[in-house]
């Protein structure tokens, strides 16, 4: 889609380094001069806000690792250090802790966007996949962190979801085993997790790498779902899209900062800010909320093996979906029913989130029970019947069309 490179080295320096290390190059290809669809909104400046939350955990956290110490007798004394006597100790943790909430907060929206304007369709299943792990390590590596400083949420979260390996037949007892370094959750159990924590940003940093590289070889989708065409569907990314981006980047800070300098500690549990107790045991132990759908989806099952299965599951299927959803129009601005049906998968997110904040009895499990039906039935049954039985709306021939609002003639454009 880029075409031929259209850089050009002025210096001497450049020009030897070009032929040389064509780094230069890759970038200014990549990200100047990179042609992108001239339709994309606001809800596409979520990349690049995903990126500068990466690269704010990974620098808060190596500053962080420097003053913390990943012991059960000196973690939690660890942290009130960094926040009293650390210069910016109080900054740095703050930002990393909320910005973990920002980072799940941003890629729930790219998630979302990507669902609605069909982003995971052909040519970009591999995009999507990636994607996918991306979002899997950045729950694996929020986890682990939950449990460093060594409160009470920390040492029972870890304890709850650590025990869930042990229902998986055959190999469980030996996974939990090696996560716990014992045969419970102790030092051992914090000095791993501290270790995959520091480890797993910069595997999501390499993923990252991979999905921007997925991105660059069919070029990025839009709104209308249709592929470039001709050179005047598209703009230069610079300067358009970077100062878009940066636009969207502000708003975005404004919010990061409000939870940081007037509610640090808003999106936190108050049991956490007691050291970790082994013989009192919390009234009610829920993890961060960015994992609630999930835990909601785990408790909704009696059975420990099935609410692992389907927490997984949960998870998995999502690698499915670009087969899952038969629909050969990407874009649900052309599909009506799906709209309808989108906004209530949607909401049905947002209801298993409040039903894992929730005590596990009575009716919580019951509407728990039904609204995981509903999450699986959205992927497995409604995307793929929606595909068949649907009547899309007439699809512009191409983005100029789609930007001018000409859509006058039909053009039902296959996911190809």
């Amino acid at each position: 889609m880029s075409g031929e490179s259209t850089y050009n080295p002025q210096s001497g320096f450049t020009k030897w380094l070009d032929t040389r290390l064509p780094i230069l190059r890759l970038a200014h290809d990549s990200f100047v001069d990179y042609p992108t669809p001239k339709n994309l909104n606001y809800w596409w400046t979520f990349g690049g806000i995903l990126t500068f939350c990466l690269i704010t955990q990974i620098v808060t956290g190596i500053i962080l690792a420097m003053h913390y110490t990943p012991h059960i007798d000196f973690a939690f004394a660890s942290v009130e250090h960094i926040m009293r006597d650390v210069n910016y100790g109080w900054l740095i943790r703050y930002i990393h802790a909320n910005g973990a909430s920002m980072f799940f907060l941003a890629v729930y929206i790219h998630i979302f966007r990507g669902l609605y304007y069909g982003s995971y369709k052909a040519p970009r299943e591999v995009l999507w996949i990636l994607g996918v792990i991306i979002y899997i390590l950045m729950m694996a590596a929020a986890f682990m962190g939950y449990v460093l400083p060594w409160g009470q949420m920390s040492l029972w979260g870890a304890t709850v979801i650590t025990n869930l390996f042990g229902a998986i037949p055959l190999v469980g007892e030996s996974v939990a085993i090696w996560l716990w370094g014992g045969f419970s959750v102790d030092n051992a159990t914090l000095n791993r997790f501290f270790s995959l924590h520091y480890l797993v940003p910069f595997l999501i940093l390499g993923v990252v790498v991979l999905h921007i590289w997925a991105l660059h070889v069919p070029g990025n989708n839009n709104p209308a779902g249709i592929s470039v065409q001709t050179k005047k569907d598209t703009l230069p990314f610079h300067p358009y899209y970077t100062v878009k981006d940066a636009f969207g980047l502000s708003i975005f800070l404004i919010l990061f900062s409000y939870f940081i300098f007037f509610e640090p500690n808003v999106l936190g549990h108050a049991d956490n800010y007691i050291p970790a107790n082994p013989l009192v045991t919390p009234a009610h132990i829920v993890p961060e909320w960015y994992l609630l759908p999930f835990y909601a989806i785990l408790r909704a099952v009696p059975d420990k093996l099935g609410g692992v299965v389907l927490m997984f599951g949960a998870i998995f299927v999502m690698f499915l979906l670009p087969w899952l959803d038969t629909s050969k129009v990407r874009s649900g601005r052309y599909r009506p029913l799906f709209k309808q049906f989108y906004i209530l998968f949607i909401i049905n997110c947002l209801f298993l989130g409040y039903l894992g904040a929730q005590p596990a009895e009575g009716s919580y499990v019951i509407m728990a029970r039904i609204a995981t039906v509903y999450y699986f039935a959205h992927f497995l049954v409604i995307l793929p019947i929606l595909g068949v039985v649907e009547k899309p709306k007439n699809v512009p021939q191409s983005i100029s069309d789609s930007v001018l609002g000409d859509v006058a003639q039909p053009n039902v454009q296959a996911a190809e």
